[in-house]
């Protein structure tokens, strides 16, 4: 109890100096425009006259392979958009090891993939990167600090110079010794984007640069989780795991070095460039100004993706006799180690058509693109393949903003991974400004297994073959009222040569047709004026024995008082409460990096109880919560993943600020 006092102490001191700090900032931070616009394809006139001096920011963002606008999100109600991982997800017990979804998922990916995906959420990719417009240098910088040193470090900034070119760079660091023995870990990102269109707006091009580097530790989990009830320290960090070396083991925030776990590296570097001919037009604004304007017909669109990825599991002191007891493996060497390395170069040849020239929302692009793969598997076995692929693409907003048609397709014509394919397509309605949005959707893929699963990975498998190709078919209906806070969603799954790992080291394929129901609910209720709960539930089922781990039921409940108070303080604070209905859980193979099918282990876990307290004042935000309140009263630790038990009471405290230069 002492601690939580000591804790409770800290977080007053720091939201004190917080406001007091917040309080004498002078400029103002503004985010002006119309969330339910859409931006027409080139539209970087949109700043042209804007005042430079005026003590305001206009600034927006738009995703890549994206026109649709959007705006920087302040919001204080949910600590997980600013913690990267959603609610949905848990981690082995520590920020920065491996991931997994209590919702159901499997690679909706055509054509190759590595099969590495744990530590995706900590990453940046090229679909979640943003291409800014701002109309001042715009600085955002978050620090946020944890139990047993637990730190995250964010840091972005982007400026335009002039209006038609615009650069940003974005930098995340995390690094957290973790609460376990043998379990630190750190996440390294960077990420340089750059957007330019001339004067003319006939030519127009975007470049990203990503590097992703990801260190975990990896333990195995406890040797015997039964220990946790008979602790002599009250410090799960004083129990044996299965892998490390526990004897020389020690909290140390800054150290970095892995000597049993995984090192991920991954590069890519994309630049998309196109030429448009098209109508020259103008606009008048008054006797001394005029705007002009280019309206596209026919463009030519070239893309170069390269990106290069090292997956490397090792142990360095390896313990014959764990490895065989606990994961009946055997080896006859001094050193573990399992490694891939991937380069590849994608060249893609488009030409995009706009029917209607008033209309750029609406345009038909179909293309080719080549795809050439070199790979390395624990240094010494070589590989090197083609693609060669078909691409085709229709997208089309109404001029009145009713309808959104979104059409997408792509087919592996020859190489390694002919025959397979990706086709969907999406609808959305815009019922009334009253009723809501209602979207549908198809898609379906046809994907050849990821390379883990084929015999020539570098990774230890026990029987390595080769599969059939998977096949995914997702059927959607989505229904959101942003004025009502509602939303309702339903998926359904139908899976045919279904790809999986049942143990440490053996893949297998479920050759059985099923399918897996998916329901979602999101509503906030409006209890008084300042009281407010938001519910989130979850209900899926997959049908007969088919070997998917996931709970029929996920639900998240957050109560939150909140509003605006003294002008320029907004507040949300509250309980939040995370339920799932007791399932047989994944296991974890840390030698592969797959999350396995058993069903020998069932969860028993307590729901999760966080008490959270965030506020605004500006530009200066505070997000702070203590997670598993609960622990307080019963002392107990949530198991997720069999052998890895989660913290019990946590604290994470964390600012976020953004600067107008």
């Amino acid at each position: 109890m002492t601690k939580t006092i000591k804790f409770y102490s800290f977080s007053l001191i720091i939201l004190l100096i917080s406001i007091s700090v917040a309080a004498q900032q002078q400029f103002k931070d503004k985010f002006t425009s119309n969330a339910n616009s859409t931006f027409p394809k080139r539209d970087s006139s949109f700043l042209q006259h804007r005042n430079d001096l005026a003590d305001s920011i206009t600034i927006y963002y738009k995703l890549y392979n994206s026109n649709k606008r959007e705006l920087l999100d302040s919001t204080l109600d949910d600590f997980n958009k600013r913690y990267l991982l959603p609610y949905y997800v848990y981690n082995m017990g520590n920020y920065g090891t491996a991931v997994k979804s209590l919702l159901f998922n499997t690679c909706f990916k055509a054509g190759f993939d590595a099969g590495f995906h744990q530590y995706d959420l900590y990453n940046f990719s090229i679909e979640n990167t943003k291409f800014y417009n701002t109309t001042k240098p715009f600085t955002s910088m978050s620090y946020l600090l944890g139990s047993n040193s637990e730190q995250i470090i964010d840091l972005l900034h982007t400026q335009n110079h002039k209006n038609n070119f615009n650069f940003s760079l974005e930098y995340r660091f995390s690094n957290t010794p973790g609460f376990l023995r043998s379990q630190n870990a750190s996440n390294s990102n960077m990420r340089i984007t750059a957007h330019y269109q001339s004067p003319t707006k006939r030519y127009e091009y975007y470049m990203v640069f990503i590097n992703n580097k990801n260190s975990s530790s990896e333990n195995g989990g406890l040797d015997s989780i039964q220990k946790l009830n008979s602790l002599a320290l009250n410090d799960p960090f004083e129990l044996d795991t299965r892998l490390g070396n526990t004897a020389n083991t020690y909290r140390n925030p800054f150290n970095t070095t892995v000597n049993t776990g995984n090192l991920y590296n991954n590069t890519q570097f994309l630049f998309r460039h196109h030429y448009d001919f098209g109508q020259k037009d103008s606009i008048k604004v008054n006797d001394t100004t005029q705007i002009k304007l280019f309206y596209p017909r026919l463009s030519l669109q070239h893309s170069l993706l390269v990106e290069s990825s090292t997956y490397h599991y090792f142990d360095n002191l390896p313990d014959s006799i764990s490895y065989s007891k606990d994961f009946n493996f055997k080896y006859n060497s001094s050193t573990i180690s399992f490694k891939d390395y991937w380069s590849s170069v994608r060249n893609e040849f488009s030409f995009l058509t706009f029917p209607d020239k008033k209309n750029i929302s609406q345009y038909l692009k179909l293309g080719i693109a080549i795809q050439l793969y070199k790979g390395t598997f624990n240094d010494s076995l070589k590989s090197s393949f083609h693609d060669f692929l078909a691409v085709g693409e229709y997208r089309n907003r109404t001029k009145n903003n009713v309808w959104d048609i979104d059409a997408s397709g792509q087919l592996y014509l020859n190489g390694f991974h002919a025959g397979d394919y990706d086709a969907q397509v999406r609808l959305k309605k815009v019922l009334s400004k009253s009723i809501g949005d209602l979207s549908v959707g198809f898609q379906n893929i046809n994907s050849s297994s990821s390379y883990i699963f084929t015999p020539y990975t570098g990774f230890y498998l026990n029987d390595k073959q080769n599969f059939k190709k998977q096949n995914v078919t997702k059927l959607w209906i989505e229904y959101d009222n942003i004025g009502n806070k509602l939303l309702l969603r339903g998926e359904y799954f139908l899976i045919n040569n279904y790809l999986y790992f049942d143990s440490f080291f053996s893949a297998r394929q479920y050759a059985t047709l099923f399918n897996v129901l998916h329901v979602t609910a999101e509503k906030k209720f409006k209890i008084t004026k300042h009281l407010n709960w938001y519910l989130d539930g979850h209900l899926q089922q997959a049908t007969g024995n088919a070997p998917v781990n996931i709970p029929l039921l996920l639900m998240r409940n957050r109560i939150a008082f909140e509003g605006n108070f003294y002008h320029n303080l907004f507040l949300s604070t509250g309980l939040e409460a995370k339920y799932y209905s007791n399932y047989a859980p994944s296991n974890y193979s840390p030698f592969t990096g797959q999350f396995f099918y058993q069903n020998s282990y069932h969860t028993n876990n307590y729901p999760e109880v966080n008490y959270f307290f965030n506020f605004r004042i500006k530009s200066f935000k505070m997000f702070s919560r203590v997670e598993n309140l609960d622990a307080l009263i019963n002392s107990h630790y949530n198991i997720h993943t069999p052998s890895y038990p989660n913290p019990a009471l946590w604290y994470r405290i964390g600012i976020w600020w953004n600067f107008i230069n």
